[in-house]
């Protein structure tokens, strides 16, 4: 059992971390969409100040620089690495804003920064996969997905990571992706704001010292991360996958711990979990430094609740629908799903019914009883409209208090995406049934007297608060 006093430590420091964060977050970062070149500037400044060093250590296919930024010269080498997957950010964010930490003082935190310093060897590669990052896509330039490629190695950014842990035989690394933000923690509907796992190095899942030390320091960063996101950590099943990183990493003998951050209410960019991340990843590194992990219990490991699959962005519950003079009690499940704009510096919504029924033990991150109302199909504006501009000339809001929310127009730019609640259709498309799979969730919500809500492309419009939720229109 793992002393007291080490556990109250642990979340004093913790706390210390959390409460001054705000003086590390680095300011350039206000959203994930962001591309290699605009992290350079920050990596090459941090070349010329205490106490990292910097370096190239391979070049992505399309020749983007792979940086790793060094920090101390302890007996302990630690590896870091981030943005494998070239759409999951939030690690790269926070990376950075460690990288202020390192370099500050006076702030009552400075013997961790001597203890991480002088007891180990941090080496941090922000952005792995820059090429995917361009794109804001999971795969390389290559579309392979990299963490699926350490045994062929065929992309260079892979060999690039093999090289390093082979070379500096990291005692841990730490793994940081971004996961599906519609995972929950087992079945209780709770978002999944951070996952980890103590990946397998072999079928039968065996625990050595190696792995053994992943799942120790994941219970103790779990203990931790329950006063801030209670009910709100999970783990991924371990079943071995022979071709991935981070279970090859672990069998070739460095400590590996998968970090995954979800998502949470509010926080479309992450910013709240990019903060956790920061103060999950230095308490972690210090327990690393002064060994302060070594009596936890690997059975609270397994305790851990698995990731679930049991979220939805939108979930209508008990709505009646008519369907050839049939009608039946639905539930409606709604996701949205992000498309890139050209460049991926920006994007839009595309939402899908995803499933219908009963949905009885799903869980939706908004939530609507629409007990009493029956779903209709959205009405069409009577004229074809020449440009999107027309459309948005007209009073949209008088038109939507009527459900009028579909706009058929004959001229829609290439990559055009509106920006106001409105469903635009291309002229001569035929009208769609108000309710079916994989359609776009353009209805209305109705009961006796009235439109109760109107839903644009899976966002909902309440129409007797005059509330919308970060509605979104879309080009059908």
């Amino acid at each position: 059992m793992k002393p007291n006093t080490d556990i109250e430590a642990a979340r004093t420091l913790f706390l210390q971390l959390y409460e001054n964060y705000h003086a590390y977050r680095e300011p350039y970062f206000t959203h994930r969409r962001f591309k290699h070149k605009e992290i350079e500037p920050l990596i090459q400044e941090l070349a010329t100040v205490y106490p990292f060093e910097v370096s190239v250590i391979g070049t992505s296919l399309e020749k983007r620089p792979i940086y790793q930024v060094k920090a101390g010269n302890g007996p302990i080498p630690i590896l870091l690495w981030s943005q494998m997957h070239g759409d999951e950010a939030t690690a790269t964010m926070a990376l950075f804003d460690i990288f202020n930490f390192l370099r500050v003082s006076g702030d009552g935190l400075d013997t961790l920064r001597h203890d991480l310093l002088t007891k180990t060897t941090l080496y941090f590669i922000p952005m792995l996969n820059p090429d995917g990052a361009e794109r804001f896509q999971r795969r390389t330039a290559l579309d392979i997905d990299m963490n699926r490629d350490a045994l062929r190695l065929q992309s260079p950014e892979s060999a690039v990571l093999k090289e390093r842990q082979q070379t500096l035989k990291p005692l841990v690394g730490f793994n940081l992706h971004d996961q599906n933000p519609r995972y929950t923690v087992g079945t209780t509907g709770k978002q999944a704001v951070m996952s980890f796992l103590a990946t397998a190095y072999d079928q039968d899942r065996n625990i050595n010292d190696v792995r053994k030390r992943s799942m120790q320091l994941i219970v103790s960063l779990n203990r931790l991360l329950q006063a801030y996101i209670p009910n709100q950590v999970a783990r991924f099943d371990d079943e071995f996958e022979p071709r991935a990183f981070g279970d090859n990493i672990q069998k070739w003998g460095t400590t590996l711990i998968l970090v995954e951050s979800g998502g949470y209410k509010g926080d479309p960019e992450k910013m709240y979990i990019r903060r956790l991340n920061v103060v999950a990843l230095l308490t972690a590194m210090g327990a690393i430094a002064n060994e302060t992990y070594v009596e936890e219990d690997i059975s609270a490991y397994q305790a851990i609740p698995e990731n679930g699959r049991t979220l939805l962005d939108v979930l209508i519950r008990n709505a009646q629908v008519i369907c050839q003079g049939h009608t039946t009690r639905m539930d409606i499940g709604i996701l949205r799903h992000e498309e890139n704009t050209a460049g991926a510096a920006d994007f839009y919504y595309r939402s899908v019914i995803d499933d219908l029924g009963d949905l009885s033990t799903f869980y939706g991150l908004q939530e609507i009883d629409a007990t009493g109302l029956t779903i209709l199909p959205p009405r069409v504006y009577p004229d074809v409209m020449d440009n999107p501009e027309a459309v948005a000339a007209l009073e949209l809001d008088t038109l939507r208090d009527q459900g009028i929310v579909v706009f058929r127009v004959k001229d829609i730019p290439a990559n055009y995406k509106p920006v106001l609640p409105v469903h635009i259709v291309h002229e001569g498309k035929p009208p769609e049934t108000p309710l079916c799979l994989g359609q776009i969730p353009t209805f209305l919500l109705a009961d006796d007297t009235r439109i109760r809500y109107v839903f644009v492309n899976g966002f909902a419009i309440n129409t007797m608060l005059d509330i919308g939720y970060q509605v979104t229109g879309v080009v059908d």
